[in-house]
Parts: structure tokens; sequence; C-alpha cells
């Protein structure tokens, strides 16, 4: 911005209406040309003064030296006194002397009372000829002083005359220049008030078209103008309701589409895992005591079929949980490295059976966290970095983040995600040709495309987010931040004595499903357990009276025969041997409810809950970990 835009006299300018600014443009002619007149004419007449008076002075002094020739001659001196009086007495005449050439003073008129000042005062002399003689002697000369006062008075007098017609004709010219200046810009504020309140919008707007100038002219191209935008206004506004309705109900459409896919799901579940679950007990219970090559063979074939189909079933019904608010957040405060190990666990076979490393670099830091949700998050990841990788492995490791929290990576050297996927990669269903393309020859399967759609809900219930970076062919890297807490002291481990095996153990299984019953009973009986079933609270009863002691795990499902519940039958169990003082029994719950209004009650109970399907592995692992934790509590 230049100097001259920040000049005060410019600020001035900005800050005027537009009348102001035209009545000081009316009035700014009129002044300058009142102000050159009155200097001019006062000037002029100024002028014309001092030419009269010196044209006076000079006929009075050319008087004067001619009647004084004789006198002078002849050396008068009454004559020359009277001479100088009677001169004197003329008007505006001050003084009057009459000299010789010696300079000698032979009479002298002042005029009484002379107050003029030296500026006011006109001052002509002229010498006295003897024009008489033949030399035109020099008889001596005569002075004569003429006041300019009266002039001088008559010339301010006539200047306060001009100035109060200047004064005048300035006031009627503001009067004028103003009055022009509201006709002239009343139509301007007129349309710049319609202006304004078209950009509101409230309603049509028009101005009335005051004449057939440039002005009217205008007034009517706005009118038009302002007629075309309301118009344009009105059908886009119809436009954006009608869109807004389509949006609101392809919307609601979408909405009503996700909850009845939820509601499906969670209807539909229990439904769905009870023969998947089933087929995961038989399968695993055919290769029991089983040494036949070709059969053992089949059954493999069988069990892998099984465990893809497992792993498809369990990415949906786990989102379906997640969206239907089944999974609760328990935080609490635990070491990371226990958690890499796990995964290391967890993975460390499928990467050696794939010639793939799997490196989880151990860590001191403690994170505040819900532990399995995290430890299913890195499962996840890392389940994805060895499917997809046929060349080196990945590795899992942690590093510090901002704000007191630490950064968990996924690092892995597989076939990278094109820059056109990243954006995408966490949506439901989304899945990469590329990776379908891969062959994936080891056997496994490519997925619903809801990995890592789980995992960033998961995440999301976790208050962070997974955010991905990729280059193609070279690898990918997955990351999240957690809050770091203070290491602590970690648990005594539980007493060696404690049983780590099932043989011998009292089981009770409860189910309405006589297939799962019977595959179940197989298993568990495969592993050294006494199994009873029943399929209510009266069978369950019935069962452990025929047993010398008290249940060591009660196995249910949420939903029995005749609308019982497992939660019922625990009580009633729970009261059976309190009344033979009989201490607590384990107790499992396994269902394939994912609906939380179901879900609530045991929720809060804290009892070990199982989504079905359940891997023989899994239920094993769950028994021992609920009956060395009853175990110890007894």
């Amino acid at each position: 911005m230049d100097k001259a835009t920040n000049s005060w006299p410019t600020r001035l300018w900005q800050r005027t209406s537009l009348m102001q600014r035209l009545a000081f443009v009316a009035m700014v002619p009129t002044l300058i040309t009142a102000a050159l007149l009155v200097t001019l004419l006062t000037q002029r007449q100024l002028d014309n003064l001092r030419q009269m008076a010196q044209s006076n002075a000079d006929a009075i002094a050319t008087q004067a030296a001619s009647v004084c020739v004789q006198p002078l001659r002849n050396m008068q001196l009454r004559e020359l006194l009277r001479i100088a009086d009677s001169i004197g007495d003329l008007p505006h005449v001050t003084r009057v002397q009459i000299r010789t050439t010696a300079g000698e003073i032979l009479a002298d008129h002042r005029e009484s009372g002379d107050s003029n000042s030296q500026h006011d005062i006109l001052t002509v002399v002229r010498d006295v000829v003897d024009s008489d003689q033949p030399d035109h002697a020099l008889l001596g000369s005569v002075l004569v002083d003429v006041s300019l006062h009266d002039a001088i008075a008559a010339q301010h007098a006539s200047q306060r005359h001009a100035l109060l017609a200047l004064l005048l004709s300035l006031l009627i010219a503001g009067v004028i220049g103003w009055q022009a200046a509201r006709w002239i810009s009343a139509p301007l504020v007129h349309l710049a008030g319609a202006v304004r309140q078209l950009g509101r919008g409230d309603r049509q707007v028009a101005v009335t078209v005051t004449d057939r100038t440039e002005i009217g002219d205008l007034q009517q191209g706005f009118n038009h103008a302002a007629a075309a935008l309301f118009d344009v206004q009105r059908g886009m506004e119809r436009q954006i309701e009608q869109a807004t309705l389509e949006l609101a109900g392809k919307n609601a459409a979408l909405e009503a589409a996700s909850v009845a896919r939820s509601r499906f799901l969670a209807a539909a579940s229990h439904d769905l895992r009870q023969p998947l679950y089933a087929l995961t007990l038989f399968s695993s219970a055919l290769a029991v005591d089983e040494h036949d090559p070709q059969r053992l063979d089949r059954i493999a074939h069988i069990q892998e079929c099984v465990q893809s189909l497992d792993h498809l079933f369990s990415e949906l019904l786990d989102l379906s949980r997640l969206e239907t608010g089944a999974v609760q957040v328990e935080i609490s405060e635990f070491p990371l490295d226990e958690v890499f190990a796990e995964v290391n666990r967890n993975f460390g076979m499928v990467a050696e059976q794939r010639n793939l490393r799997l490196n989880a670099h151990p860590t001191s830091r403690w994170v505040r966290s819900d532990r399995i949700m995290l430890t299913r998050i890195l499962n996840n990841l890392v389940s994805n970095a060895l499917r997809f990788t046929h060349h080196g492995g990945a590795v899992v490791g942690a590093r510090r983040g901002g704000d007191g929290r630490v950064r968990i990576e996924v690092w892995d050297t597989g076939s990278g995600i094109a820059p056109e996927h990243l954006s995408s990669v966490f949506d439901e269903f989304y899945r990469i040709d590329d990776h379908l393309d891969a062959g994936l020859s080891d056997g496994s399967h490519s997925g619903l495309g809801l990995g890592l759609a789980t995992v960033q809900r998961l995440a999301e219930l976790l208050d962070t987010r997974v955010l991905v970076k990729s280059r193609l062919g070279r690898g990918s890297v997955f990351h999240f931040q957690l809050p770091l807490t203070d290491a602590q002291s970690k648990l005594a481990p539980l007493d060696d004595d404690l049983p780590t095996n099932l043989v011998g153990r009292r089981v009770l299984v409860l189910d309405d499903d006589p297939a799962i019953l019977s595959g179940i009973r197989f298993l568990l009986r495969s592993w050294g357990c006494d199994v009873a079933v029943a399929e209510d609270r009266l069978q369950a009863l019935e069962a452990i009276e025929q047993w010398p002691g008290p249940a060591d795990i009660v196995i249910s499902d949420l939903s029995l025969r005749d609308g019982e519940r497992g939660l019922d039958v625990f009580a009633a169990l729970d009261h059976y041997y309190q009344r033979d003082g009989e201490k607590p029994f384990a107790r499992l719950l396994i269902t394939g409810e994912t609906r939380i209004d179901r879900l609530r009650e045991i929720i809060a109970a804290k009892i070990p809950l199982l989504y079905k399907p359940v891997s023989p592995q899994q239920l094993r692992t769950t028994l021992i970990s609920v009956w060395t934790a009853a175990s110890s509590d007894r």
C-alpha cells in the first residue's frame, strides 16, 4: 500500500458520504472563482487608487512649483508662506515645503494632528525653474506630501464588502450544491440499500425509476438483474430443497440398510454359528486317535476349509459385534512387551511355515489401554502383513510419540499398496485386486475385506486411529499411538501347584443343539475330561447328581431350550452346591449372540464369554484359564 493511501486527506475523503463529496465538488469551483475575483478586483482597485493619488500629488506639486517662481526669484518669504499654506489646505495634502537650491527651507506647512504612518504618505518633489532665464536657472524645489489614508480606508471597506459578498455567494452556492448533491445521490443511496437488501435475499427487491438519465438506466438495469437473480435464487432453493429431501431419503435408506444388515447379522449369528461350531468340533474330533495317513490328510483338508470358513465368518461377525456395541472397553495398565510376546507366539509358527521372519522388538514401555483389543489389533495387522508378504517378513515395534504417547508400528516387506488405494483400505468389504492376483499359494484366503475395517473400529474404541504408509512393491507400515504410563512391578506368578491341564476335570456342557453337544463331548473326553451334557436346567441337575463330587467347570450356551438362559442355570447350580457347602465352580458362556441388549448383563457380571464358532485350541486355553482362576479363588 502506497503512502498516498495512508495520508489523512485520503482517509478523510474515504469517510465522507456520497452527498458530502458531491456538495464539496460543487462548492470548490465557486469558492475558487469567488476568491480569485475578490483578490483581482481588490488589487485592481488599490492600483487605481494609488494611480489617482499619484496623479493628484503630481498636479499639486507642479502647480506649487509654477506659482513659486516669482516669489523665489525675489525671495518673497511672506508670499512663499502664503503659497505653502494655501496648498496645504488642499484635500489630502499633509505637508508643503519650499526650499532653495541650497536646501534651505523657506516655507513649511504641516497639517496639525497628523498621525498617518510613513506608509500612508505619498511624497512628490518638483524643481522650481526660472523659465524666463535663457539657461532655465534652478531656483529651488517644492515638496508635497499627500495622504493615502482615505484611499486605504476606502480599500478596506471595499474588501469587507467583497468578503461579505463572497460569504453570501458561498452560502448560496453551498445550499444549491447540497440540494443538488442530495438530488443526485438520493437515487444512488436508495440503489445501494436495495443492493444490501438483495444480498440478504429476504424478498424480491425493486427501486423506483426516478428519471430518464443514466441514473434511470442504472435503476432499470438493477430491477431487471434483481428480478432475474430472484428467479434464479428461488429456483436454486427449490433444487436444494429437492436435493436435500432426496439426500435425506438416501441417507435414511442407507441407515436403514445398515441397521437391517446389523440386525440380520445379529439375529442370524446364532443360527449360523451353531452348525459351524459343530463342524469345528467334529473336524477336530476326527483326528483324535487317527493314524491312517490318507485319512489324516483328508481331515487336514477338512480342517483347513473349516478354518478358512471360520475366519471369514469371524470377520463378518466381529464387525457386527462392534457395530452393535457388544464390545466393551476395559482400560488397564500393562507392559507393552507382553502383548508383543503374545503376538509373536501366535504368528511365529505361521511365519516359519511361510519361510518368513517375524520380529517383535522388546520394549520396557507400559501403556494404558484395553489389552484384549490391542492384542486383536496387532494380531490382525500382523496376520495381514504375513498374508501378503512372500519374501522377508514383518516387524512389530514401538517408539516414543508426542504428548506422552507411544507409537506402535507394524512393518512388512510385502507387495505394498498403491497410492490410489491408501484412502480406502480401512473401508468395509474393500479388497485390492493386486492382493487377489498374488495367488496366495500358501493356502491362505484373501478374506472379505473386513480385517482392516475391524482394526479401525477397535482403534476408535481406544481413542486412536490407525494410519498407513506404503510403497508399491516395497512394503507397508501401519501405525497408531497409545498413552504411556509409568512402569509398575509385575504381579507374582501363580503357584506352580495349580493345574495346567484338564485331565480328570468334571465338565458340564449345556447347549440346545444336540450336534454341538455330541461334538464337544467327544472333544473334551479326548482331553481326559469327565463330561456330562444337558439341554436345559433340569437335565443339568440330573447330570451332576451322577457325579461323586461337584462340577469343576460348567460350559453353557447363552440361550437354551424353552427360553431358558445360561445365567439361570448358573444360578440354579450355585444354589444347589451352596446347599451342600460346596465351593463355586468355574463357568464359561459360549454364544453366537452379538446384540448388546442381550449381552449387557453378562458383561456386567464379568463372566468369561466366547463367541461361536470357537476353535478347539481357543476352547482348551480358555478352559484352563477359567479353571486356574477358579482354583486360585478357593
